[in-house]
């Protein structure tokens, strides 16, 4: 009898180690890990990268994705580069419950565990599916096993609440099957998650992280609480992989869409195998404008140009051309332009009603009949004997019009914001997920193209409200936020579109933007403007490196459209930022721009910490390039440093 005894406990602790928690998950009782399972024991895994998973966790819980999210919304989640070990996640305990992540590894398993029916707040237990859940759970320390704690205390892991303390682990169903009184969770066996999985769950953490705040209710009148609907959704993110593990990758791309879709397959590699002397033959589509060819820089006729048939990026003028730019350049770039050229659709932001390409900045101008009106005369080269700010108030001939030159309903107004629940102005920060929530609050249709000079401020205010907690938490604090604003061009010309910024930030602190760079002109260099208490500008002539230890300290750094791989000047600025320690943001037109940014912000000893990562107030309207197809927006991109 005691040898059967001593089996049995033996057999019990190897399955779920000693540990006597009791706390409830969103699949019953927490498991207990296993003692000797910890992940730092896991081949491969180091306790910096256990770190790094634990800080991504922190920020998913930080963002509170069950506030608005219940059981039945899944995720399709596809990170490329990667096997594919998971299709959907699953956000669960939003109302019964520790809060958690399930990622499943097909959509038919997410089915089996989806509620589809009320009260629809928990998974159905009694559909575990037979490859396995994988499940991030946030819980009291006290539920957690002896070891775990040990692992947390001695690595010092980032956590960031008594409740969000965050436990990895596989469930698998029960080896003898499910009785007819439902799944139970204590003849359920556990695991721990693999190297693999773990990366896995890394990118999907940190780009869903990013993703489920953009997601739009749908019919906000309609059906609300615990069946909210969204909007289909799609969005491609970078994820930068923490240090310790960049020899695995550096950065992949995550795509994250609501509901799950089918993903096909890549139909063949966009790079010959290894000793194929071909080169990809060209494909003729026909185009409106002349193009030039990448390699030669000679003039294609707009309906003849050719392009690469496999990325569909680049632009030759015949297959000569075509073959040299392979041998030289293109052929390590086709792979990253394909998946750049797949995200094209998802870029394009929907819903406005005026054209949305730009082939030439006249051309374009004339079409929504604002050339050579308000600010829009410093969009195309029309008035560039003009300097920069220094435009004459109206155009020599013209009638008196608006900053704005649109009919009235078509841009903001200089008044408050409203609370559409009846409340009257509002008084608090207003936090924004894109120009269709912006264009509702002010009114706007969506044929006004305000939104192409707005994402200059607007961009500036989605960085200092959503992606830099630091500046966030003190203008939730009523205090002062001052900004480095630097190498401003258009923008000294577009000071109006800046004043809608107070009406933003309602009752909350107030900005001082500082704009630094060399085209700012002297009679401006040195003046402030002001827009109530909450908006003040100031404008500085001179390079940031020459002028940053005169100026006020800076709480954030911002350069818009910044082309760090396009003046020679930027070192000496990035070198500014690396000593005062300061958070930077940059944004830039296109992909491709942002790869070289981060070139040159690494070699300034810059570490990126917040990825490249597409800037919901990027311009609707999407450039034409010469030589290339990749989608290029104003402040199209958004990356960070030091944040």
């Amino acid at each position: 009898m005691d040898v059967h005894l001593k089996e049995l406990f033996g057999n019990f602790q190897h399955q779920f180690g000693t540990n006597t928690g009791n706390g409830r998950s969103a699949l019953g009782t927490l498991p207990p890990l296993f003692p000797d399972c910890m992940m730092t024991k896991i081949e491969g895994v180091s306790a910096a990268f256990v770190k790094s998973i634990y800080r991504a966790c922190s920020a998913l819980y930080i963002s509170n994705p069950w506030q608005r999210l219940r059981p039945h919304h899944l995720f399709g989640v596809v990170v490329h580069g990667s096997k594919p070990l998971f299709f959907c996640a699953h956000f669960v305990g939003n109302l019964v419950g520790d809060p958690a992540l399930l990622l499943y590894r097909s959509y038919e398993d997410a089915l089996q565990c989806v509620p589809t029916a009320p009260p629809h707040t928990l998974p159905n237990l009694k559909s575990v599916p037979a490859a396995g859940v994988l499940r991030l759970t946030f819980t009291s320390e006290s539920n957690l096993p002896l070891p775990h704690k040990k692992m947390i205390k001695a690595l010092g892991v980032e956590i960031i609440g008594p409740k969000a303390f965050p436990f990895i682990d596989v469930i698998f169903p029960a080896a003898n099957g499910v009785n007819d009184s439902g799944f139970d969770l204590a003849t359920a066996s556990y695991s721990t998650p693999t190297l693999d999985e773990l990366r896995w769950l890394f990118a999907c953490v940190k780009a869903v992280t990013q993703a489920h705040p953009l997601l739009q209710q749908c019919n906000p009148n309609g059906l609300r609480g615990h069946r909210a609907l969204f909007e289909e959704f799609s969005q491609t993110l970078d994820v930068q992989w923490p240090a310790e593990d960049a020899k695995f990758w550096e950065v992949t791309s995550v795509k994250i869409t609501h509901p799950p879709q089918e993903h096909s397959e890549n139909q063949k590699s966009s790079i010959p195998k290894s000793g194929d002397q071909q080169v990809a033959t060209v494909d003729v589509d026909g185009w409106a404008v002349p193009r030039q060819c990448a390699m030669c820089n000679k003039e294609v006729s707009g309906d003849s140009a050719p392009r690469c048939s496999r990325c569909k990026a680049v632009i030759y003028c015949g297959h000569v051309c075509q073959k040299q730019h392979w041998k030289d350049q293109h052929k390590g770039s086709c792979e990253l332009f394909k998946a750049m050229m797949e995200r094209e659709e998802e870029l394009e932001l929907k819903g406005f009603n005026f054209p949305c390409l730009m082939e030439q900045p006249c051309k374009w101008l004339e079409i929504v009949s604002l050339h050579g009106k308000g600010m829009w005369r410093r969009m195309c080269g029309c008035y560039k004997e003009h300097e920069f700010g220094l435009l004459p108030v109206f155009p020599s001939g013209a009638e008196i019009e608006g900053p704005w030159g649109l009919a009235s309903g078509m841009y903001p107004t200089d008044a408050p914001l409203l609370d559409h629940s009846g409340a009257g102005e509002r008084t608090s920060m207003i936090l924004l997920s894109g120009w269709a929530e912006y264009y509702d609050l002010r009114g706007l249709p969506m044929s006004s193209p305000v939104a192409t000079l707005l994402s200059f401020p607007f961009s500036l205010y989605h960085i200092v409200t959503a992606l830099n907690v630091a500046t966030k938490t003190r203008l939730a604090k009523g205090k002062e936020v001052v900004v480095h604003y630097l190498g401003p061009e258009g923008e000294l010309d577009w000071i109006p579109a800046f004043a809608e910024l107070p009406f933003l930030l309602g009752g909350s602190g107030s900005l001082h933007v500082l704009m630094i760079g060399p085209e700012v002109p002297l009679p401006l260099s040195g003046a402030t403007a002001s827009a109530g208490e909450k908006l003040k500008l100031s404008f500085v002539k001179g390079l940031y490196q020459d002028e940053a230890s005169s100026l006020p300290s800076p709480d954030v750094v911002v350069a818009l459209n910044a082309g760090l791989e396009s003046y020679s000047t930027w070192p000496g600025a990035l070198e500014a930022i690396k000593v005062q320690t300061v958070a930077a943001f940059f944004t830039d037109f296109s992909e491709p721009c942002c790869a070289n940014a981060k070139q040159l912000l690494r070699a300034a000893g810059l570490h990126i910490s917040y990825p490249v990562t597409p800037n919901p107030f990027r311009s609707p309207v999407r450039n034409q390039v010469p030589s290339s197809n990749i989608p290029w927006f104003s402040n199209g991109f958004v990356l960070g440093v030091n944040t």
